[in-house]
């Protein structure tokens, strides 16, 4: 299989049992997993109608959405080799399994399938897939989705709702280069890493599938599951409830499997991404290699929380790059030795492909001779003189956060 095959394989297959005018689905999401064991999540639900096999439908259509109901206390069973697990999906109709492994899955493979069988309340069966890096992989990428990879002005409610429930995969907006930096990162310096692409997000469960389309539209590596939640959504209660930990907890669970490999976080200023990758740089110390935030606002008061960031970052011996530009993360992948330099070249084009001539903008850098003295600097407000710096338009400075004698070859 070539390169954008390997990247772009692993989707999970989707079920559908019609009874009556409702259709029971069984959705398994992408599972992951290392040499010793396997996690994997899914959903059992109805739908109003049959359900055409990789129809779009039901994920831009809002109604339909809000209508699909979890079919609680439904009964399955996981199978992989001679291990047999069977488990309940909970009140919103979604199961979970963690599965010992008897022996280390082939290491030929990158994806790996399971059988599910539903049980109750009809009879189905179904395959799932679960991803394991390949012993080539040297760290792993932890993503963001939304006004990371792709524009939802998550900040705004009302406008997130629109777009993540009405607009369709083809009309969203992936940031200029972001695909491209995203490929470069799972191929390594080498080309041949297949480095493990996580994702979080924010939204819930229901757009699974929309994403799902979206990231092979451009052609972003497919990570082993895309991390989302349950929102709750009903006709009563139209908008999410908060969830507290959500994403700080799945990153501790990634940490704690891929135990043995260091990380790269990326993220964006807008929502709560630098206090959580504070968090994650301060109970880990030395595991993270870099901190990338999409630059997306100037507002002061996300101003403490990435300042905060940026100490933790800097007291690690890591660095971190405040970018409103695909291509300046790139730049700063390639000196650490995370991607290769002919991928600089294919960030470049790829933006100036979706955004014109790009008018690149000087990276300014907060440093010091020591962790000390740029935490110093941190703490005299020199990183807020950056980020307030004129750009000559509304979109926010580059700026890099990281001691002068900070080490880059053959960091990783």
């Amino acid at each position: 299989m070539g390169t954008i095959g390997t990247i772009l394989s692993g989707m999970a297959g989707v079920l559908t049992q019609t009874s009556g005018r409702h259709s029971v689905v069984v959705q398994p999401y992408r599972g992951y997993g290392s040499r010793e064991e396997v996690f994997l999540m899914g959903r059992v639900f109805r739908e109003p109608g049959a359900r055409e096999q990789g129809s779009r439908r039901d994920i831009r259509d809002l109604t339909r959405l809000l209508l699909r109901h979890g079919v609680g206390h439904a009964v399955l069973t996981v199978q992989l080799g001679d291990v047999r697990q069977r488990v309940l999906t909970d009140h919103n109709g979604y199961f979970r399994v963690q599965m010992r492994l008897p022996e280390p899955p082939p290491p030929d493979r990158l994806w790996h399938s399971v059988d599910i069988e539903l049980l109750r309340p009809v009879s189905a069966s179904v395959k799932g897939e679960f991803f394991t890096p390949p012993e080539a992989a040297r760290f792993v990428v932890i993503s963001d989705i939304d006004d990371t990879v792709m524009e939802t002005s998550v900040a705004n409610r009302i406008t997130m709702l629109q777009r993540l429930f009405l607009q369709a995969a083809e009309k969203r907006l992936a940031f200029p280069g972001v695909a491209a930096l995203y490929r470069a990162l799972h191929l390594g310096v080498s080309g041949r890493e297949l480095n493990p692409m996580l994702y979080v997000s924010r939204g819930p469960w229901s757009i699974y599938e929309m994403l799902e389309r979206f990231f092979h539209l451009h052609e972003i590596p497919v990570g082993p599951i895309l991390f989302l939640r349950e929102w709750g959504l009903t006709l009563q209660h139209p908008l999410p409830h908060r969830v507290k930990s959500h994403k700080l907890n799945l990153i501790r669970g990634m940490l704690s499997l891929y135990r043995d490999l260091p990380f790269v976080l990326i993220g964006d200023s807008g929502q709560h991404d630098p206090e959580i990758y504070t968090r994650v740089v301060e109970e880990h110390p030395g595991r993270v290699l870099a901190v990338y935030v999409r630059n997306v606002t100037r507002a002061p008061e996300r101003r403490q929380a990435i300042e905060e960031l940026a100490k933790k970052v800097v007291d690690s011996g890591s660095s971190l790059v405040l970018a409103a530009d695909s291509f300046v993360m790139a730049e700063h992948a390639v000196e650490h030795g995370l991607i290769s330099s002919d991928a600089l070249s294919k960030v470049l084009r790829e933006r100036t492909q979706q955004q014109g001539e790009p008018d690149l903008k000087p990276t300014q850098e907060v440093t010091g001779a020591s962790r000390e003295e740029t935490e110093r600097a941190v703490e005299k407000g020199e990183l807020g003189k950056a980020i307030e710096a004129d750009t000559g338009g509304e979109s926010p400075p580059n700026v890099i956060v990281r001691p002068e004698h900070e080490e880059t070859e053959g960091k990783v």
